[in-house]
């Protein structure tokens, strides 16, 4: 770590390495997921997959690579080897979701836990297990007379998830960037810039806002409707989806080299920060209405982690500084205000929304949130040793 570390920067690394090593000594096998009430964890079992019951879809436990990516965070901070034992003994049971074939949250789940692990240890079995997995999102290609998508919820042979996509599929396909790279298997690549240019053809609105959810017609490629699970309605602007997609286009530039990714990224963050304004948090929908609109700080994580990859990939430094004061903002509103030092509230972050619709941590920590935040403070902190530099 640098001896020059801001120190809001530093207090959140503290706080996360203090939360998750106490932690660990109370949830047992499971992994936490968003907070109660009581600021407790909800947990869930590592087992659980995403699936179909009945027309109700389930996501399971997409979240469990988030734990173990706050482990690895918190030794790089503290050199403390205990937390790269915990690290290993939560990947015996995440490695097991390698083989889930049900969901693009596969991306997620090995992005933030064996990815950081090989890139921090140089263990072969998660450099395997990253692959495996990678191999499992590249199955999920979906190819249409216009172009190929991933599709984000399956099975495959279910025409539902088949036909489907989330703007949350961008921040999974950097998993199949990295397994090009690692394996000099181009046909990852290629899938992810597909994916990529599908996405913004099919899910960008003129005014730069974006659907949460997609659905094709899997022959044409036409998009048959925009629709959310997690935003205030279909045509809504749900915030944490801007994120998501900054990230995946980012990565998608970086290793295409098709800096059109960039501007794409740029327009949509433009619109997202025009929506903002002096806040450092948005509503988890720029578009709910009534009284007492959950914020997310969820979505300023993701977007602050983004922006620090865009900054650091834009070949004009005065874009590039102009995007990385952005992120740095973000995370200094985020430490300022938000982080959650009550010793009651288990969580990293206070009022992130998981789901308001559906009434799921509407006001809470939320795992991918924390995690998001982690990572943005470990490229500030540690650069280049928990997620890559793709300059190099």
């Amino acid at each position: 770590m640098s001896d020059v570390i801001a120190p809001h920067v530093k207090k959140a690394l503290d706080l996360i390495a203090e939360k998750t090593l106490q932690d660990e000594t109370v949830i047992g096998a499971a992994f936490p997921y968003v907070t109660l009430p009581d600021g407790s964890w909800d947990t869930m079992s590592v087992g659980i997959s995403a699936g179909y019951t009945g027309e109700d879809w389930s996501h399971g436990n997409w979240f469990c690579g988030f734990w173990v990516g706050l482990l690895l965070t918190s030794y790089l901070h503290t050199k403390d080897e205990k937390y790269l034992k915990l690290a290993h003994d939560r990947m015996v049971l995440v490695e097991e979701r390698a083989n889930d074939g049900n969901t693009h949250d596969i991306g997620f789940i090995f992005l933030s836990s064996a990815m950081p692990f090989y890139r921090i240890t140089g263990e072969q079995r998660f450099r395997s297990a990253a692959l495996k997995a990678a191999d499992k999102l590249r199955s999920r290609l979906v190819v249409t007379d216009k172009g190929a998508y991933v599709s984000s919820w399956g099975p495959m042979e279910d025409p539902r998830g088949r036909a489907s996509s989330a703007i949350d599929t961008m921040a999974n396909i950097p998993l199949l960037y990295w397994a090009a790279r690692e394996s000099g298997d181009a046909s990852f690549r290629l899938a992810a810039e597909a994916h990529a240019q599908m996405t913004m053809l099919s899910f960008r609105r003129p005014d730069d806002t974006l659907y949460h959810a997609v659905e094709y017609d899997t022959k044409t490629g036409d998009r048959l409707r925009g629709y959310t699970f997690q935003g205030a309605h279909d045509e809504s602007y749900w915030s944490r989806g801007t994120g998501w997609a900054v990230m995946g286009l980012a990565t998608s530039a970086a290793n295409s080299g098709n800096m059109d990714f960039l501007s794409q990224a740029i327009a949509l963050s433009e619109k997202w920060f025009a929506c903002l304004g002096d806040k450092p948090v948005p509503p988890y929908d720029f578009d709910a209405e009534g009284s007492g609109v959950p914020e997310d700080s969820a979505a300023s994580a993701i977007m602050a982690a983004g922006l620090l990859d865009l900054a650091d990939l834009h070949p004009d430094a005065s874009v590039a500084s102009h995007w990385r004061k952005k992120a740095h903002w973000l995370i200094e509103g985020l430490c300022r205000d938000y982080l959650a030092t009550d010793p009651k509230h288990r969580g990293i972050l206070l009022h992130g929304c998981y789901s308001e619709p559906h009434k799921i941590g509407p006001d809470a920590a939320v795992m991918f949130g924390d995690y998001f935040f982690a990572e943005a403070l470990c490229r500030i902190a540690f650069p280049d040793s928990f997620v890559p530099d793709y300059r190099k």
